[in-house]
């Protein structure tokens, strides 16, 4: 089969590989769409994995291969998205159900192989199966919706709530969609230009204002970047009580001034952090929420993809990330037949 396996720092291209094992309680699952997460990027061109070689990729989507078991035999043809985490079910996280923090996690795409490759080894406990209503490029934007989702729920929104994100990537304009659902008063999406403004402008009460003209502050603050200016204006922003999500993947290490910790302390912020989503198998979770709007097409997700690219255009679209040639939300790469 055809992938790009990263053999080591920026050593990646599309070439022929074996093709999956599947042990029991597994599946394969045939990659029909594969976004790009911006934490790609450093794990390709200059952080690596966490072993070479390994196929990156953990926003995908496809069709359900092969089983190894009889008993999941149904699911053979099936439309699936995928939460890439794969928990240790051991662990004291996992026996309450907390899977995102599990403390022995695998994760697809990063620590074993991932979507950017015809096939994938996926466990059948992380396979969600879709509506046919549902596109293959939507199911790929599951894993960013879910993460938007999480973190937009332990913002504890209230319906007079003013809310601002900083960050204009696609978690940051699905985030701003969730809030918009759940009843903000009012939420704004903060950017260092003005180039993303026209996305903010096809979602129905969405505000967009450049984060160094925003003077204003928040009941609640969204923070999806990860540099040191967005996490202190995420502070400074917020208004005494106030409530912020810290989300953005760090860029290196976090300093703060002193005027900005001060701001923590004398206003009594409260601050938390996230990473991910919750999934619970078939149980109600982050995943059965995104799976329920997407079924019912209760956001406007699409218009969220910028780029589109094939699989065989893959090192293009991380080219376009990797030297920001562009403005782009989310990079979408197609793969196999048409949508």
């Amino acid at each position: 089969m055809k992938a790009y396996p990263l053999r080591a720092i920026s050593k990646i291209k599309y070439e022929d590989v074996d093709y999956p094992d599947c042990p029991s309680g597994w599946s394969i699952v045939k990659v029909r769409a594969a976004g790009i997460c911006s934490s790609d990027i450093p794990r390709i061109f200059k952080k690596g994995t966490y072993h070479f070689p390994t196929i990156p990729g953990h926003e995908f989507s496809g069709v359900v291969h092969q089983v190894a078991d009889k008993e999941y035999e149904t699911l053979v043809g099936k439309k699936v998205g995928i939460f890439p985490l794969i928990p240790c079910h051991t662990c004291e996280q996992c026996r309450q159900g907390k899977y995102e923090v599990c403390s022995n996690y695998d994760y697809v795409g990063s620590r074993r192989d991932g979507g950017f490759a015809e096939y994938v080894a996926v466990p059948v406990w992380n396979l969600i199966e879709l509506s046919d209503d549902t596109s293959f490029e939507e199911a790929a934007m599951m894993e960013p919706l879910a993460v938007s989702l999480h973190a937009v729920k332990r913002l504890y929104v209230q319906a007079m709530d003013d809310v601002a994100i900083i960050g204009t990537g696609m978690i940051a304009f699905a985030a701003a969609q969730w809030l918009l659902r759940m009843g903000a008063k009012s939420v704004t999406v903060l950017g260092r230009s003005e180039e993303k403004k026209k996305i903010a402008e096809a979602i129905p009460g969405l505000q967009y204002m450049k984060l160094n003209d925003c003077k204003r502050e928040y009941d609640g603050v969204l923070e999806a970047v990860g540099s040191n200016q967005a996490i202190s204006a995420a502070i400074n922003l917020a208004k005494p009580g106030g409530r912020i999500v810290m989300m953005g993947n760090p860029e290196g290490n976090i300093e703060l001034s002193q005027d900005t910790y001060w701001r923590i302390l004398r206003r009594q912020l409260e601050i938390s952090g996230t990473w991910n989503s919750a999934y619970d198998g078939k149980a109600k979770s982050d995943w059965s929420e995104v799976r329920e709007v997407l079924a019912e097409h209760k956001m406007r997700i699409k218009n969220l993809i910028s780029h589109r690219f094939s699989q065989e255009q893959l090192l293009d679209a991380l080219t376009l990330m990797l030297e920001h040639k562009e403005p782009y939300c989310k990079i979408m790469t197609i793969w196999g037949e048409d949508q």
